[in-house]
């Protein structure tokens, strides 16, 4: 009888909700599970979201095969001691040993990584970088996070929080950030970015006529995204030129990525990638004016291999190096 397949527990979690999976060595997803996240209480209802999901991975017949459990959050995170320290889309954690916490509930050792710095390592290691030396990868949705793989392993920086690349600033007389910067690439670029400049100009022209306005049956509070995008595909002026703008503020800040990391191959995931990707012949132009590097034509920019799962994949990559070893969980340090 054939010995049965080492597995790994991935967890991503988000604002919202809490995904868990059992992924093999390759990459692929086994079995998988959806719950609400509880970001807005306390720490132990938030630790609670994140064990309903995993309890209800490890009740399929796999799960007797999970050797690590590797976890993906959005935020500022110490990986090496698996604290999460700050996060704007999990206020219920600060300084919070979530690795510990799990390993204490599991008995395996886990591994917490930032969900975009994940998501690179999925894409680098199992999607759309495979064969390449360097992958920078932009993660755009409610907010845009970045994630930079070299020679197959992240870069993390002295303090293990590179790839912050969100929080750039292309406008330092921009809007205020909640990271506490102002103009940041963010706020420009990211579902919640356009949305938001959507309603500021219907606002300023309160007698336009626009199809957001209809799709959104007239309150400004209700426009997304995906509204301005379907009223662009139609045609409506405003959001055109709203997602040209877009196009711009994206093209601005991918400029200064390119002159700076030259990366072999630029991916593009997250809920947001995808109106990117429809808008990259633009993106591909404002670049003629917005970087110096003459071969920038050179550099593929492409839609993640993973999609929507990236981060959740990612979160299984960060523990390939251990699924074989006999490492002992961590303990948490403060």
């Amino acid at each position: 009888m054939a010995k049965a397949e080492d597995l790994i527990l991935g967890v991503d979690i988000g604002g919202t909700k809490v995904a868990a999976a059992l992924i093999n060595s390759c990459g692929k997803i086994l079995s998988s599970s959806r719950t609400p996240m509880v970001a807005r209480k306390s720490a132990e209802e938030g630790l609670r979201s994140v064990v309903s999901a995993i309890d209800r991975v490890m009740l399929c017949r796999l799960a007797k095969n999970v050797r690590v459990i590797g976890v993906s959050a959005p935020g500022w995170i110490d990986s090496a001691n698996g604290v999460v320290l700050k996060t704007t889309n999990l206020p219920c954690w600060q300084n919070f040993p979530l690795a510990h916490e799990i390993e204490s509930r599991y008995g395996l050792p886990t591994r917490l990584a930032n969900d975009a710095n994940a998501a690179a390592l999925a894409e680098a290691k199992w999607g759309a970088g495979v064969g390449h030396e360097s992958v920078f990868y932009v993660s755009l949705g409610t907010g845009l996070g970045t994630g930079l793989v070299l020679r197959h392993r992240l870069y993390l920086g002295s303090t293990g929080n590179a790839g912050e690349g969100g929080h750039v600033t292309i406008n330092f007389r921009g809007p205020a950030c909640p990271c506490g910067k102002r103009g940041c690439v963010e706020m420009y670029v990211s579902g919640t970015a356009i949305t938001r400049r959507t309603r500021e100009r219907l606002r300023e022209h309160s007698k336009q006529k626009s199809q957001i306005l209809e799709l959104s049956q007239g309150r400004l509070g209700s426009i997304t995204s995906e509204m301005v995008a379907e009223a662009a595909s139609a045609g409506d002026p405003l959001a055109v030129n709203i997602l040209r703008e877009t196009a711009e503020y994206f093209a601005i800040w991918l400029g200064n990525i390119i002159n700076l990391f030259d990366p072999e191959i630029i991916v593009l995931g997250g809920g947001l990638s995808h109106l990117m990707m429809s808008l990259l012949d633009s993106v591909r132009n404002y670049l003629d004016t917005w970087t110096v590097q003459i071969r920038r034509e050179l550099v593929p920019i492409v839609a993640a291999f993973h999609g929507a799962d990236s981060a959740l994949v990612g979160a299984a990559a960060l523990c390939i190096p251990n699924l074989n070893s006999r490492i002992q969980p961590r303990t948490a340090k403060l």
